[in-house]
């Protein structure tokens, strides 16, 4: 089931180049999807997953430098 809208899609101001993703919320639901292809994969996340996400990038565990 997809329960996110077409006009319910986020993309970042610093986006640029085609190479973004975008981020939908809807039913307490989070939404990624690639800009390039709209009607391609999705991936779905809960509130608390997407949180701990967003927790982890500000924490740095995803940083690739050594």
């Amino acid at each position: 089931m997809n329960e996110f809208t077409a006009e319910g899609w986020l993309k970042s101001s610093y986006s640029g180049g085609g190479n973004c993703v975008e981020v939908s919320v809807a039913s307490g639901a989070i939404g990624v999807r690639d800009s390039k292809q709209p009607g391609g994969a999705l991936l779905r996340f809960t509130a608390e997953e997407w949180n701990a996400f967003v927790v982890g990038v500000k924490a740095g565990e995803f940083d690739l430098t050594p």
